[in-house]
């Protein structure tokens, strides 16, 4: 009997539009989750997949020995495509000719991702048997002899590397590389037992085998081996994508917020239009189990409608955008599952936690209401219903990022954002009472109309401060990202890098540089050395450490040290000064988080068998991504005088060949020479100066940069679409009140004029205020997010303290007017009949 008369009721409240708010609102809420679940996944993926080709796999086991073969076996268990590559260093010889290579040699199958790219184009080939690929400068130094002998074996140089995929960013690396087959490495007899030889095991496959295989083996590897992925240190493009990931977590978990406030303001409007209806009810006899299986039954119906639809939404969504994508990002297409579940989830969750405090409420109502109309039953506390909302949305948000940094961010903003709008609804009732009834002024009638509804004009602010909170906060994040990428790679980003530079031949190098018209950056001096003792404690290694050796874990390798009068351009001072007196040091700050190094510390190195011992002077911040001559420890002049020196420095060279600038395809250098000619030149002229050509690798780099930027674009597209929603679903949850209001003030003779400017005001009113809370909890947020999170610079966005308040009055004004238009067009009797 009940559910029939729920299923009556429902009927017909669907049909009369009742019910129609509160699906919109978990419609909203499930499309926004499940939509941008999946187009973030699909662009993270995509993100993910185009910088493996950064190390030719999706992830790398480094070791210098060989692993157990039971890792191997596990992989291909699990239907990973792997193979194993060598890299040692050895001489090869031409004549009266010989220089120090880099050797690769790799198996079938080598590279898993990306192509090598050779001066004739990009091939996934391997040398032959008997034949050995050859990096440019190799040439360049052995005068391009067709054969070379490396151990006890001669080689044909058969093709010429312009870059490997995975050959990743080390101005010190400062040998050529040498490509071969691994088979061939037995006849050259160059490994022996006791040779340093680095074992690179490359793996391939679906994301679910990779985490499978990465939580089985990662914990089995020992200090001396490395687990490589995308995302770690050594790929130049870990930082972006890291940062690109956070963005479309966090886009995705405003979406959850604005889904959230979406459907507590369409069930507390549910719930306040049903007042009268459960006075009736209980006047009847309906006993409390009866209304709450009626007002229960509701909310699971539209639920489970609103879920359906936002489902639907989201998948139409997600397929429409992947048209919109470019070729190289929509072939990726992650599985449905988690963004299905997610928005399930999502609208069960909130469906019910942020309805439940709006419905007790509602079953609360005594039968006495029906003739004292303004009672309203239990006036529970709203502590009880800030606790439901903010617990839904934590736990929403942690299910979806995984990152309680993320998620406790969004929380907070939420809390500024409640405790702003209590402050001000306060303070709107009490100065309210100052303000008149006249209706011969517009703003005085807007005036007044906010204080009739400061309750109502409250929840309303929720939704719009809401929506321009997320669109501040993802527009700004976004123009910083792109910024800071902007920062590290302009135009000009210096493509060759030139090692072992001697100290004779940096004024004939800056005299060739000058001769071509290169500019190059600043010349940095190289030295090696070893830190030793912090403090006077000596330092031990890892594999001591873990042998059981008790003391201070250093860094357990020779560092490259420089010496600086400036702070670098891409550092930034965090503390104490830069370099002032001979004795002092300047510390990276990942080294010093991890060495536990503060400002005063001393610090003593070996360097040629000397003992040097400065203070620590300042901790820096430094952008390792932008591919420019960084160093972990920057020294003074004075203190690393005693100590012989080789240079570095790094410069531009156009790549691009144009018809103003080339000859026979080939780029010109500002003297109008061929960009080879200007490389084999150098070689030539400065033999014993290793130059690294990075042009391919920032080319990949700008490539990518390019798909996240449109990534998140894209996001930002979708977020503008779900704030729109909202503050369209915000405006419609006052037209009952306002449309007696209106017939009211028709009746006393209000003109149409009057009404549509008081109208307009009133809703502008409440957008600029909304814009003002705005810009107070976006900056909160940014600051929270910038420095938790993103790793940025914080700074205030002034401009949006005049921007953020007049569009969000214009925005509000708009949507709110054309929403009450119909209203604002009808006679009083037609208005007082739409109310009967």
């Amino acid at each position: 009997m009940e559910l029939s008369l729920a299923w009556r009721l429902f009927k017909r409240e669907l049909q009369q539009g009742q019910l129609l708010l509160i699906i919109l609102a978990i419609t909203l809420a499930v499309l926004s989750v499940s939509g941008l679940a999946r187009v973030s996944e699909r662009l993270q993926v995509a993100i993910t997949g185009q910088a493996s080709q950064f190390i030719a796999a999706d992830r790398i086991i480094d070791s210098p020995v060989k692993i157990d073969a039971a890792i191997l076996t596990k992989a291909e268990d699990l239907g990973l495509k792997h193979v194993t590559n060598m890299q040692f260093n050895s001489m090869v010889y031409s004549g009266d000719k010989f220089q120090l290579v880099t050797v690769r040699a790799v198996e079938t199958g080598y590279p898993l991702k990306g192509d090598i790219e050779l001066t004739s184009g990009k091939t996934k080939a391997l040398p032959q048997a008997g034949e050995i690929w050859f990096e440019t400068r190799l040439g360049g130094l052995l005068g391009y002899p067709k054969s070379i002998e490396l151990g006890n074996s001669e080689f044909v140089l058969s093709n010429e590397i312009s870059r490997l995929p995975d050959a990743g960013f080390n101005p010190f690396a400062s040998s050529p590389v040498v490509l071969m087959r691994m088979e061939d490495v037995a006849k050259t007899g160059v490994i022996q037992p006791g040779s340093r030889v680095t074992y690179l095991y490359q793996f391939a496959g679906d994301e679910a085998s990779l985490t499978a295989f990465e939580q089985s083996v990662k914990p089995l590897l020992n200090s001396t081996q490395r687990w490589v992925d995308v995302q770690s240190g050594d790929s130049p493009i870990a930082g972006a994508v890291k940062r690109a990931e956070r963005f479309l977590l966090l886009a995705s978990l405003m979406g959850i917020a604005l889904a959230c406030a979406a459907i507590g303001i369409a069930a507390q409007r549910y719930c306040q239009r049903h007042y009268d209806v459960v006075a009736m009810l209980k006047t009847f006899g309906a006993s409390a189990k009866q209304i709450r299986l009626l007002f229960g039954t509701h909310l699971l119906l539209v639920t489970l409608m609103g879920i359906v639809l936002g489902i639907i939404g989201g998948v139409l969504l997600d397929f429409g955008i992947s048209y919109l994508l470019p070729p190289e990002i929509a072939a990726y297409s992650p599985p449905l599952t988690r963004p299905l579940l997610l928005g399930v989830s999502t609208g069960l969750i909130s469906a019910f936690m942020f309805s439940a405090y709006p419905l007790m409420r509602l079953l609360a109502i005594p039968p006495l209401r029906v003739l004292q109309r303004q009672l309203e039953g239990l006036q529970l506390g709203m502590w009880l219903h800030l606790l439901l909302s903010l617990g839904a949305m934590a736990l929403l948000g942690y299910l979806y990022s995984q990152s309680w940094a993320l998620t406790l961010t969004v929380v907070a903003a939420v809390l500024l954002l409640g405790v702003l709008l209590s402050v001000l609804g306060f303070v709107m009732i009490r100065l309210g009472h100052s303000v008149g009834m006249k209706t011969t002024n517009p703003l005085q009638l807007a005036l007044a109309g906010l204080r009739r509804r400061a309750r109502q004009n409250a929840v309303q602010l929720v939704g719009f401060s809401a929506a321009l909170v997320l669109l501040l906060t993802i527009l700004a994040l976004r123009q910083d990202l792109l910024n800071e990428w902007q920062k590290q790679l302009p135009e000009n980003a210096p493509n060759y890098f030139l090692v072992n530079i001697a100290p004779d031949d940096a004024k004939p190098l800056n005299d060739f540089m000058t001769a071509k018209g290169i500019v190059a950056t600043d010349i940095y001096p190289v030295i090696r050395g070893r830190l030793t003792q912090i403090n006077g404690e000596v330092l031990i290694s890892n594999e001591q450490s873990e042998a059981g050796e008790k003391g201070r874990v250093g860094i357990s390798r020779e560092l490259n040290l420089t010496w600086r009068n400036t702070l670098p351009a891409n550092n930034e001072l965090l503390e104490g000064h830069f370099n002032q007196a001979a004795d002092e040091v300047s510390v990276e700050s990942g080294v010093a988080d991890r060495l536990g190094i503060g400002i005063g510390d001393k610090l003593t190195y070996v360097i040629d068998n000397q003992e040097l011992t400065v203070k620590v002077a300042s901790i820096r911040a430094v952008h390792w991504e932008t591919l420019q001559p960084n160093f972990f420890m920057i020294f003074t002049q004075e203190a690393l005088a005693p100590f012989a020196y080789t240079s570095m420095a790094s410069f531009y060279l156009n790549d691009q060949s144009t018809n103003d600038q080339a000859t026979n395809g080939q780029a010109l250098s500002a003297d109008g020479t061929p960009k080879d000619a200007v490389i084999l030149a150098l070689i030539q002229q400065f033999p014993t100066i290793s130059i690294i050509d990075v042009g391919a690798m920032v080319g990949q780099l700008r490539q990518i940069i390019e798909q996240v930027s449109l990534s998140l674009t894209l996001v930002l597209a979708l977020v503008l679409l779900a704030s729109a929603l909202v503050l369209i679903a915000q405006t419609e949850a006052g037209m009952a009140t306002r449309q007696r209001e209106l017939a009211v003030l028709r009746t006393f003779g209000a003109s149409g004029w009057l009404l549509r400017s008081a109208t307009g005001l009133e809703f502008a009113l409440l957008g600029g205020i909304a814009g003002v809370l705005a810009v107070i909890v976006a900056e909160f947020a940014l600051y929270l997010l910038k420095t938790q999170v993103f790793e940025l610079n914080v700074y205030m966005h002034w401009p949006w303290w005049g921007i953020a308040p007049v569009s969000g009055a214009l925005i509000v004004a708009l949507l709110g007017v054309w929403r009450c238009r119909q209203l604002l067009s009808q006679s009083c009797s037609e208005l007082l009949k739409a109310g009967s």
